[in-house]
């Protein structure tokens, strides 16, 4: 009853203030200040405030609230030891190891592309930054 009272004195103490705002000619700044001022008045209405005094004073709320922490800290701590391991999944008794791609290890070397002859700077083909080093040192860089 007591926060319903305070709320409600708030809400027109704010249209209060808002109205001498919008006698000063300051329009924006008055319909800002209602809006504000109304959001007390509208919690009371719907019922907020009693579940949020409600909620307060209870200490099935307040268990609950702990049991939601304590589910916080056990996902979170769970992902840190997943990171921490990089992903990699744990083998169970004697389980083998996955199977790797014979050629997974060795890069192939023998597609590699030939340089052209015009091109002495070891740029691949389609590269041509010339434009963008001369724009770099025209501005000093």
């Amino acid at each position: 009853m007591l926060a319903e009272t305070i709320c409600s004195a708030a809400a027109v103490a704010g249209l209060g203030i808002a109205g001498i705002t919008a006698y000063r000619k300051r329009y924006l700044a008055a319909a800002r200040i209602a809006a504000y001022s109304l959001v007390p008045l509208g919690l009371v209405m719907i019922g907020a405030v009693d579940w949020i005094a409600g909620t307060a004073f209870s200490p099935v709320a307040w268990v609950g609230f702990g049991v939601l922490g304590g589910a916080w800290l056990l996902f979170s701590s769970t992902r840190a030891v997943e990171r921490r391991r990089g992903g990699r999944k744990e083998t169970t008794g004697g389980a083998e190891p996955r199977a790797v791609a014979p050629a997974a290890s060795s890069p192939s070397r023998a597609a590699a592309p030939k340089p052209q002859a015009g091109r002495s700077t070891g740029q691949p083909a389609g590269e041509d930054f010339s434009d963008i080093e001369a724009i770099l040192k025209k501005h000093g860089i």
